[in-house]
This record gives C-alpha cells, sequence and structure tokens, in this order.
C-alpha cells in the first residue's frame, strides 16, 4: 500500500497550485540531497530517479530507511516545525526532484488556511499507520525481511518469467537487514531458509525472487 502524504490527501486543485510554485532539483548518483541535522529548508517531490533514506547506526553502519522512486515524498512533516532533518537521503540514480520551500509553504497556508485541516488528517492517518507496525514488527524478522525484499522488488524489480523478479541492484546482506530492521545473523538463517524452499535465490550479489507470493505470505504472518 503506497503511503499517504500530504499531496496524494490534497484536493487536486490544491496540490497543483502548490507545485507549480515548485523549483526543480537535479542530482547525480551517490549525491548527497541532505544529511541528518541540516535545517529544514523545505520539501521534495520526486520526480525521476531513486533515492535512499538512512540513518546513522554505531559502529560506522548506516541503516535504510526507506528506497523512495517518482511519486515519493521527502520531508513534508518537517516544515511544519522547523525541526532539522531528521535522516539522510542520497541519490541511488541520477534524480529529478520538485523543492517546495519552507517559506512558500507558510505563504500558501496563509492562502489557503484549509491546507491545516489537511494536514491535522495526515498526522492522524501517520499516527495510526505507525501503532499498526510498531504492532506488527515485533511478530517476525522474518515477515520484516520479506518487506525489505518487495520493497526492493518494487523499485529495482525486473520480471524475467516464471513470475521470478530480479532485483537489479546490488544489495548486501549488511544493507538488506538494516533496511528489515533485523541483526544481519537472524538475516542471513532466513535467506537460507528461503533459498532451500525456492522462494528467494542469489547470483552474483543479486537477489531475485522466486516466488512473490509465497514472499508475500511472509510479509503478511
Amino acid at each position: 500500500m503506497a503511503r499517504d502524504t500530504l499531496f496524494s490527501i490534497l484536493p487536486t486543485d490544491l496540490s497543483d497550485s502548490l507545485i507549480r510554485q515548485a523549483e526543480t532539483v537535479a542530482l547525480a548518483p551517490d549525491q548527497t540531497l541532505f544529511t541528518a541535522g541540516d535545517p529544514c529548508d523545505g520539501c521534495y517531490h520526486v520526480l525521476e530517479g531513486l533515492l535512499k533514506v538512512t540513518v546513522a547506526v554505531p559502529p560506522r553502519h548506516e541503516r535504510i530507511l526507506a528506497i523512495l522512486g517518482p511519486g515519493g515524498f521527502i520531508g513534508e512533516l518537517s516544515m511544519m516545525d522547523g525541526a532539522p532533518r531528521s535522516a539522510s537521503v542520497i541519490a541511488i540514480r541520477a534524480s529529478k526532484l520538485y523543492f517546495i520551500s519552507r517559506a512558500v509553504f507558510e505563504g500558501f497556508g496563509q492562502e489557503h488556511p484549509e491546507l491545516y485541516r489537511h494536514i491535522a488528517a495526515l498526522l492522524a492517518r501517520r499516527l495510526r499507520t505507525n501503532s499498526i507496525s510498531l504492532a506488527m514488527s515485533s511478530r517476525s524478522v522474518r515477515a520484516g525481511a520479506a518487506r525489505a525484499l518487495l520493497s526492493l522488488a518494487e523499485a529495482f524489480g525486473k520480471d524475467v518469467g516464471a513470475g521470478r523478479i530480479l532485483i537489479r541492484y546490488k544489495v548486501s546482506q549488511t544493507d538488506l537487514a538494516a533496511m528489515a530492521g533485523v541483526a544481519r545473523e537472524n538475516l542471513s538463517r532466513i535467506l537460507q531458509d528461503w533459498m532451500r524452499g525456492s522462494v528467494v535465490s542469489r547470483l552474483a550479489g543479486y537477489y531475485c525472487i522466486e516466488s512473490k507470493r509465497a514472499l508475500e505470505r511472509e510479509a503478511d504472518a
């Protein structure tokens, strides 16, 4: 299910009007959009490319929180309180984004005060979704690993026939474990189990989902 954003729940006329005031930002592969701790100066809408959202975890590791493709939004809620960026965002591929500054957003809110009613609705949805996710996260590390692989397949997947999906992005077990929020040792055991069961395979560093249906069942467990 797609994640709700402020722009996805705004009426079309409001959303289009706000987008018209945006600037365009281009990123090269591996270029950093911003780093955790940077001041919040606005939000971004992904038009093209792929980016990863990460946080640093000691010692000298990163946890991938999300991979964003076209349609993704970055930092729209942080504009409400002006708090520093809570994560870093880095382009995986060449990317193009719309940028809406905080000043533009605040001016738009003064002209269209109904904007804040939609913000309140979004906050309520996020709180409800986060509560459900927290309850589910303790159920199964297998579910977290399955959701991470399915997320990668959505962003990088290519159907190679017979229902098999090749993830055309070389991801290490460390990164996959970070994205799933599980220990690397646990992830390794889970992957070995799935490989024995022909759910997932790996060749030359690339994962291939052999049975999407089986992986979806694991994600819903």
